[in-house]
């Protein structure tokens, strides 16, 4: 798991995809970004089509996520590359197991959870 360490450091070298100051609201919010990215089919090349997976990660930790989030646990993650939301990861997705987010406190906080849809996913973990 992500320290708080190597995500405040993270958060200082990061290069984001908005041009809006960066929103971070807990280190939860990267590490539930980071473990999704983390389930997903590394590709060498970047999607083509965007998704909106920020909104993914939501649904999937119960909790906001920033576009910000994204960017630094897509920065930390070695097998990760591109800009948000084209990233090098398989547009036939993996819905992660909730264990690997279940120690993190502010895992399933607020309401987002509920809308979690499996029909997003290709496959399961």
């Amino acid at each position: 798991m992500l320290t708080d360490e190597q995500i405040e450091a993270a958060k200082r070298t990061t290069h984001y995809s908005s041009t809006e100051p960066p929103l971070h609201e807990h280190n939860d919010c990267i590490r539930f970004a980071y473990e999704w990215l983390d389930a997903q089919v590394k590709t060498k090349g970047k999607l083509k089509s965007p998704l909106q997976i920020k909104h993914l990660i939501e649904r999937w930790a119960g909790r906001y996520v920033s576009t910000s989030d994204v960017d630094v646990a897509a920065s930390l993650h070695p097998q990760v590359q591109g800009k948000y939301p084209y990233f090098t990861i398989s547009s036939k997705l993996t819905n992660p197991s909730a264990t690997r987010i279940s120690s993190l406190g502010q895992a399933f906080s607020q309401n987002q959870n509920e809308y979690h849809d499996l029909s997003n996913y290709s496959r399961s973990e």
